[in-house]
Parts: structure tokens; sequence; C-alpha cells
């Protein structure tokens, strides 16, 4: 079984800002216009959105730069924020990671904490911008002040791996928290996982298991899959299989590889499900797509025994070369050993020995008995 994975997240927002005035019909737009064309900034800030989402008047993203760029060059932060976003998204404008940086930043000069969150992530990621790991994390930290959860998150990872930051786990916790307690789903799994690990904080499952229930009730995908591994395990909670299995669906209905494999096998042990060997290799299947390497090699288990799918010697070798391709040793053997025998690919004792020799050198026991055995010759 696969255990508890963390993952790291630095998207930008990618949301502008419209909490001004909201007109809804013609005559609040004509009234908006008017004052926009007097050089009311607010006004313009709002015709902009206005334009950008169609209402009181057809959307116009072209119109909806124009006007945000009228308020921008009057210092209206939150004209300059969307201005940003319009160059980042190209909707309007030619798409232009630079000038997103720039109006970013003179929002974000203004104390905008949405704009000094996405100008940290561009420092993060290198867009528009050299990448720089310290000013990403200046600019988080500054939205992360203001209460910026997303910022908080972020301020949080960068400590967690030491990226422009001196690596401090108890100061990634402390980040993880603020974000979490606002509802932020990936800082409470970030969270969770700090206290399964016992990292910036002491060790404790029934918290792990109380961050990544409040995450995974928001449909958080990796925290239904960990809190599916928590029941699983018995860890912070009462093992319990039926619910590592309901987690464990849930999570790898949105695609996570680890829990799809993990179904796949609760349903081959018929463990908190009645057992299907076609239901485990379907799920075995969707993960083995995605690349997880223990799927493809019961994949290709599941086509040479012939249980829960057709027998095919073949489709075994195409599964089992998949992972041996990625270095997985259990994989690099049973290939070896389709070469020695013939199963499902032409013998090739030469190639054979290569894949034991592969195995071998991943300090594999068996990959190395049989490397040595076909190179003496018997």
């Amino acid at each position: 079984m696969k255990q508890t994975v963390k993952w790291l997240a630095a998207a930008l927002i990618a949301l502008g800002l419209n909490q001004a005035v909201w007109a809804d019909d013609v005559s609040d737009f004509r009234e908006t216009l008017q004052a926009a064309e007097q050089g009311n900034a607010a006004a313009q800030f709002n015709l902009g959105v206005m334009y950008e989402n169609g209402q009181g008047v057809r959307q116009d993203y072209v119109q909806a730069v124009q006007w945000y760029r009228k308020a921008s060059e009057q210092g209206d932060a939150q004209a300059q924020y969307n201005l940003g976003l319009m160059y980042y998204d190209g909707r309007g404008v030619r798409q232009d990671d630079a000038e997103a940086v720039r109006w970013y930043r003179r929002a974000a000069d203004q104390g905008l904490s949405q704009a000094q969150y996405n100008l940290g992530a561009m420092y993060g990621n290198g867009q528009g911008v050299g990448q720089d790991d310290a000013e990403a994390v200046k600019w988080y930290r500054q939205a992360a002040a203001q209460g910026f959860a997303q910022a908080q998150f972020n301020l949080g990872v960068m400590y967690e791996n030491g990226q422009g930051v001196r690596q401090d786990d108890a100061e990634a916790v402390r980040w993880y928290r603020q974000a979490a307690e606002q509802g932020d789903a990936e800082a409470q799994t970030h969270l969770a996982g700090m206290y399964a690990e016992g990292r910036g904080v002491r060790q404790d499952d029934a918290e792990a298991v109380k961050w990544y229930r409040q995450a995974a009730a928001q449909g958080f995908a990796q925290a239904q899959y960990n809190l599916g591994v928590m029941y699983d395990n018995g860890r912070g909670v009462r093992q319990d299989d039926a619910q590592a299995v309901q987690w464990y669906r849930k999570a790898a209905e949105q695609g996570v590889a680890e829990a799809q494999f993990n179904l796949g096998v609760m349903y081959a042990k018929g463990q908190g499900v009645r057992q299907d060997d076609a239901q485990a290799v379907q799920w075995y299947r969707k993960a083995a797509e995605q690349g997880d390497v223990q799927a493809q090699v019961l994949l290709g288990i599941a086509y040479e025994s012939g249980r829960g799918v057709r027998q095919d010697d073949a489709e075994a070798v195409k599964w089992y070369r998949r992972a041996a391709e990625q270095g997985y040793t259990d994989a690099q053997v049973l290939l070896g050993i389709a070469y020695e025998s013939g199963r499902g690919v032409h013998q090739d004792l030469a190639l054979a020995q290569e894949w034991y020799g592969k195995a071998c050198d991943n300090r594999d026991q068996i990959g190395c008995n049989n490397y040595r055995r076909l190179k003496l010759g018997y």
C-alpha cells in the first residue's frame, strides 16, 4: 500500500477584483461611462469590470483593458492588478508576462495583497522576471502578513523546502496553520502531513487526521487519499477498511494515481469491499496509465495470470517494460524472466541478462542471482 504523500503548489490567482461597484443594467453602465469619461478613476475601474464581465454591456476585453489602463495610470491599485491579469491571460491584449509583472508590482507596492501574492508567484516561477526565490518569499510574506491565505500557504512551502529562506519546519507549520485556519485545503493537507511526520511539531496522528478530514470534506483529492491511508493503517483513527475504500474511491475518481492503485489493491484482496479481480484491474490500469510503476507491475501480473482480465503474455510484458524503464527493480526482474523464458516476447538471453543486471545494479538479490547464473551459462 502506498503511504501519505504531500505536494507543492504555487499557482497564481486568476480572478480579477470586482468589489467596487457592480452595475447590472444598461442605465448603470451609462452612468458609469459618463463618470469614467470625466476622469473618475473608480468609475474607469468599474467600467473595465463591466466590459470584462459583460455586465450591462456586451463583453469586450479590449475595452476592459482600455479602461483598466486609464484607471491604472491614475494610480488605482485594483485596476493595476486587473490589468496585470489581462496581460497574464492575454485577454484583450497580447499575452505578456513582463507587462503582467510590471502592473502587479505597481499594485503590490500600494499594498494590494492579491498583487503581492501574484508577484511572488511570478518570481517563484520565473515568469516575466528572473526566477528569484528570495524575492518570492519577500512578496509572499507581505501578502501573508495581511492574512492572505494562499500567500501564507506558499510561504509555508518555502520554509518547508528552504527556498529563498533558511529551511525551518516550525515556521512552515506556523504559516500552514494560519492558512489552514482560514479553510485553505492545501494548507490543511500540508499541516496534516507535518503532524503525521512530526516535522516542526510534535508527531500526532489524531491531529493529522483532523486536518486531512477538513480538507477532504472540501473535496480536496490529495487529502481524501491521505485520509484513506490513515484509515487503512489505523493511524490516528480506528482501522477501518470500508472507510479507507470510501476515501480512496473519492480521490481515485479525481485522478489521484496512488489512490487508484490502493483501491485496486483493496478490490484484489477483498478488504473493505467485495473481492473483485476485474475491478482491481480497472483501477490498476487507471494508475498505470499515469505512470504508476507498482500499478504497472500488478497490471502485468494480472495479464500474465489471467486474473480479472483475459490472459495475455504480450500485454504483461508491455506493462513490465513500462515500469522497468522507470527503474523499478521488480519489473526489471520480471522483464528479465520474460526474455529468458520467451513468454510474451521472443526469447533473448542477452536481453534477459541485461534486465537482470539493471535490477542487480539496484541491489535486487534475485536480479543479481539471475544475472550471475546467465553470465556463467547455466
